[in-house]
């Protein structure tokens, strides 16, 4: 019964390769691998969803046509060269690639398993001929026939040309695929090989920012301002990574207090209900309750500036610094509500930050360098 036609045409060819193609599977460079195991070197099937194609024109034009069957096909006495090999296609559709990214071209096979013969016609006078000219047909003509088959090791049907002979005993002389074991094995060592670069790369990184210092996980994990705040006084944030979240609740509440006195904002009429929530653990009120609208209130408002903490920009707005340490401080993680708040504080007393933080030790004593 004759096979369903899928492709018939001139496919170009370099370094006397060609692809089939499924989904996900494109070839990667490995044409050892691909014969691996095998005893016929035309033909290579062993990726999983890759076939290799060898030709023997090395660079030019060869005749290609491909046929999908319902059950193996007889084998026509015209084809000199004929060898056979199992292949998996896990979804639909098979693509038949030309080396280099060059022409594609899409074959409408089911997923499934199926039994690849690879036909080869004139691979003699396609080693030999060189480039066709402008017009002249292909030296060499090759037939793809697929059909549903259980997996099954490949054989070679036909041997007819010198060309075909070498290939073949290239195959054979390949080492053996890595066994299951083996491959098992190799991912382990990359993997662990893996953990020891990244364990490597954390280290550095951890002595470029800690230093000789060992912070713990809950310090790791913390986002928002630590950064701004390992920048100006380590050892506290060392310290408040060790405090209890009682400490670190006071010390949040402490800081946006802080910060909102020095600018001047805590007696304003929509500021001092959200201290008071602060202090009491409610909700933060109007306006605060949508970070996005509060800085409205500070539109036409009379703003002081001081000198930047890091002496970066001669003037930065107090009241606009301050504004950020009453959404710190109620952030959800202790920890990072205490470094957003303090942060929030010291860009509000600028370069008179120092004062700031001597204050803040005065009014928890149990923030040393050791811990709390």
């Amino acid at each position: 019964m004759a096979g369903d036609l899928l492709l018939g045409r001139e496919v170009s060819v370099h370094y006397g390769q060609m692809y089939a193609e499924s989904a996900g599977h494109e070839f990667q460079g490995g044409m050892a691998a691909s014969f691996q195991g095998q005893v016929n070197g035309l033909c290579g099937a062993a990726v999983p969803g890759f076939v290799f194609l060898l030709t023997g024109t090395h660079t030019g034009r060869v005749g290609v046509a491909v046929e999908l069957h319902r059950r193996e096909p007889v084998l026509d006495d015209r084809w000199e060269d004929v060898v056979e090999v199992s292949f998996g296609l896990d979804g639909d559709g098979l693509t038949l690639t030309e080396w280099g990214g060059g022409g594609s071209y899409p074959l409408a096979v089911p997923g499934g398993a199926y039994r690849v013969r690879y036909c080869a016609r004139g691979m003699t006078a396609g080693r030999r001929g060189g480039v066709p000219e402008k017009g002249h047909p292909p030296w060499d003509h090759y037939l793809l026939q697929l059909w549903p088959a259980p997996p099954a090791p490949d054989r070679v049907v036909r041997e007819s040309t010198a060309a075909a002979a070498y290939w073949h005993r290239w195959a054979r002389s390949l080492p053996p695929p890595p066994t299951p074991e083996q491959i098992a094995e190799r991912e382990r060592r990359e993997a662990e090989a893996r953990r020891r670069r990244e364990a490597d790369l954390r280290a550095a990184a951890d002595r470029r920012r800690w230093g000789d210092r060992v912070p713990n996980d809950r310090l790791r994990r913390v986002g928002g301002n630590v950064w701004g705040m390992e920048r100006v006084d380590m050892d506290l944030v060392f310290a408040l990574a060790e405090a209890d979240e009682r400490t670190l609740r006071a010390v949040a509440r402490w800081a946006a207090e802080s910060a909102y006195a020095a600018a001047g904002l805590t007696d304003r009429p929509w500021v001092a209900p959200a201290l008071a929530a602060l202090r009491d653990g409610r909700p933060l009120p109007p306006p605060f309750d949508d970070p996005l609208t509060v800085w409205r209130h500070l539109d036409g408002a009379a703003l002081t500036t001081v000198r930047a903490y890091d002496g970066t920009h001669p003037r930065v707005s107090q009241q606009h610094a301050a504004l950020p340490a009453l959404f710190g401080a109620v952030e959800p993680d202790p920890l990072q509500a205490a470094l957003d708040a303090l942060f929030a504080a010291v860009v509000t007393h600028g370069e008179g930050f120092p004062g700031l933080l001597a204050e803040v030790r005065r009014a928890f004593p149990q923030l040393t360098a050791g811990g709390g």
